[in-house]
């Protein structure tokens, strides 16, 4: 029965991750262009997209605290509002020409995904030790759809309000959350005890240095921050080279698609080879992506590039999200998942930001060059905590 219910839990939530990656994906798509018409001056393009990363970023803590004395299904339920309030505010902002409402618009949308990344950690809370991967892991092929809904949205709805492009885009976004909040109403996952919420467990720093946790941490943040920089710049660096909307929007869809196609099994791959070699693979094809983008700038460097780096980042992200799902007890999870999702949109939001920073500054292969260190960063943790595992073996 508990394994039935776990599937409920994890088809709908999946739903519920293709809807909200869909508005995810169409920002993707729309954020760094809608900024370039409004933008105050060259190199801020992207804050709208790191406005965005930092709703997230300002949300996780508090949503994961919240959510633990409140449940997830009315947390969840509860955030749509942000979304549907954030919508509303971008579409008005391209409207009036606002730079900086859009900002605000994008930023509260933001708050509404940082109550939606917890979706995976959902799914795990009701699932077994032995399904937990996979649950994490069928959760996330949500995303596979929005690689098809959100651009695809974007490009239908970027002139609905003709002539003003983006707004339409925007306004579509309230259908798109409200649909979730209906869905979200059916999820059924069990509140903490009253003796596990009066129990906080280990301090957070204790948790912290167990070295499963730490690289757990690191593999999550480095995924999210080199798949950031590449991809938030992605959209200027086509238009600097002469390409169109469109052509930008294929090579979004074929990211997403990387991101979040391996998802039907990367689960039973994790479970076949360990998560430490699944991980490693994942940064592993983010040196291939960096490769990819530095042998040139044709349109078929964009779009290997960031499809390798979409399967890397998945590879990495559901890797280091498995785990961090053993280093914690139940009554630990909120500040362990609210401080891990909080590193990693910080990354984000740095990194969104840099990507534009960068690009005006110098030029698309010094911002390859740039995620380099990080990659590095990943590898090094990973084969330490391998050799540390055979040690004490």
């Amino acid at each position: 029965m508990q394994f039935d219910s776990s599937k409920r839990n994890v088809l709908i939530l999946a739903i519920c991750q293709a809807l909200y990656m869909t508005g995810t994906a169409l920002m993707l798509t729309t954020g760094p262009l809608a900024g370039k018409i409004l933008t105050p001056a060259p190199g801020w393009e992207t804050l709208p997209l790191a406005a965005h990363h930092a709703g997230v970023m300002l949300a996780t803590i508090p949503a994961s605290q919240l959510m633990r004395r409140i449940g997830r299904r009315a947390g969840f339920m509860m955030a749509t509002w942000f979304g549907v309030a954030g919508a509303i505010l971008a579409g008005m902002a391209m409207l009036q020409g606002s730079f900086w409402l859009l900002c605000v618009g994008v930023c509260v949308i933001g708050w509404f995904n940082g109550f939606a990344i917890f979706y995976r950690f959902a799914a795990a809370d009701t699932a077994s030790e032995e399904f937990r991967p996979r649950a994490i892991s069928w959760v996330m092929t949500g995303g596979l759809f929005a690689a098809f809904l959100g651009p695809e949205l974007a490009n239908f709805t970027k002139d609905l309000l003709s002539p003003v492009e983006f707004a339409g885009s925007y306004f579509a976004l309230i259908g798109v959350y409200l649909i979730s909040f209906v869905l979200l109403s059916g999820v059924k996952i069990p509140k903490l005890t009253d003796e596990q919420r009066r129990s906080s467990g280990r301090p957070l720093l204790e948790i912290l240095r167990q070295p499963r946790c730490a690289v757990a941490v690191i593999a999550a943040f480095v995924a999210y921050g080199v798949m950031a920089l590449l991809m938030a710049s992605t959209p200027l660096a086509m238009a600097n080279c002469g390409f169109h909307f469109v052509d930008s929007k294929w090579v979004i869809q074929a990211h997403i698609i990387g991101m979040f196609a391996p998802s039907f099994f990367t689960g039973d791959i994790i479970r076949k080879f360990g998560v430490l070699n699944v991980i490693l693979i994942g940064a592993v094809l983010n040196i291939v992506a960096v490769i990819a983008h530095l042998s040139g700038a044709e349109f078929e460097n964009f779009i290997i590039g960031l499809l390798v780096i979409g399967v890397g980042w998945n590879f990495m992200f559901i890797g280091a999200t498995t785990l961090l799902t053993e280093t914690y007890r139940p009554e630990e999870r909120a500040k362990v998942q609210g401080f891990n999702d909080f590193l990693i949109f910080a990354t984000v939001a740095i990194s969104a930001l840099s990507s534009g920073q960068l690009l005006n500054a110098f030029d698309w292969q010094t911002v390859n060059y740039g995620v380099s260190p990080l990659i590095c960063l990943a590898v090094f943790c990973v084969l330490g905590l391998k050799i540390r595992r055979k040690i004490v073996s």
